[in-house]
């Protein structure tokens, strides 16, 4: 399954924040946007999740597979600036949450809790507070919630904010092993993700874009 952007633009407010935007990410592929803050990193990510209306332009999936799914959000997780866990539940009921809302999408199965904990370095602490955590413990247990149910497409922007760099090394197996497992990525970053060979967006805002790979 492929996941297919031809000529997008995306307006915020009175503001056309990009447009002709174009790319193609296929099973096992990574997609890194880079760019200015202001240049429409998020915006872009926002669109294609399905979280914000395009202005021309359009998103789908296509190749094998692709009509399993009614949408392409039915296909991704989105990994915002904000973690989306409420503070006041544990983070278990978090991520029973996340598993019962987001549920497997066809072709993969989710891990349980626990192990999705144990993934991200934080077993055994899956029943307190979310809000009792660390900044860098809530970004993880956010990840975590990547892990619970399958969605082959992960959107993730400025994934690896407020980690460490044992944390961030961390995220690049998680990235990575998905990626083996035929899933895709769509990223935007000022930081490396050391997620190997993988493609770039340069956005810079009229001043044009660029996809080129790099290893």
């Amino acid at each position: 399954m492929r996941l297919v952007a031809e000529r997008l633009s995306a307006r915020r407010g009175e503001d056309l924040i990009f447009r002709d935007i174009s790319f193609e990410i296929g099973p096992g592929e990574a997609l890194v946007v880079k760019g200015p803050n202001g240049s429409g990193k998020s915006t872009l990510l926002r669109v294609v999740a399905g979280l914000l209306p395009r202005e021309a332009g359009k998103v789908a999936l296509a190749g094998e597979g692709a009509q399993a799914f009614e949408t392409v959000a039915s296909a991704c997780h989105y990994l915002g600036h904000r973690n989306a866990m409420k503070r006041e539940l544990t983070v278990e009921e978090n991520l029973h949450f996340w598993k019962a809302f987001a549920g497997d999408s066809h072709g993969g199965a989710g891990v349980a809790i626990d192990a999705a904990a144990e993934a991200v370095g934080l077993g055994g602490i899956v029943h307190l507070p979310f809000g009792y955590l660390s900044a860098g413990q809530q970004r993880r247990m956010a990840m975590a919630k990547l892990l619970v149910a399958w969605r082959p497409i992960w959107i993730l922007d400025e994934p690896t904010a407020a980690l460490d760099a044992a944390a961030e090394t961390m995220f690049a197996g998680l990235v990575n092993a998905h990626l083996s497992q035929g899933g895709l990525a769509l990223a935007a970053t000022h930081q490396p993700l050391g997620l190997g060979a993988a493609q770039e967006l340069h956005m810079a805002g009229f001043a044009g874009v660029s996809v080129e790979a790099w290893a």
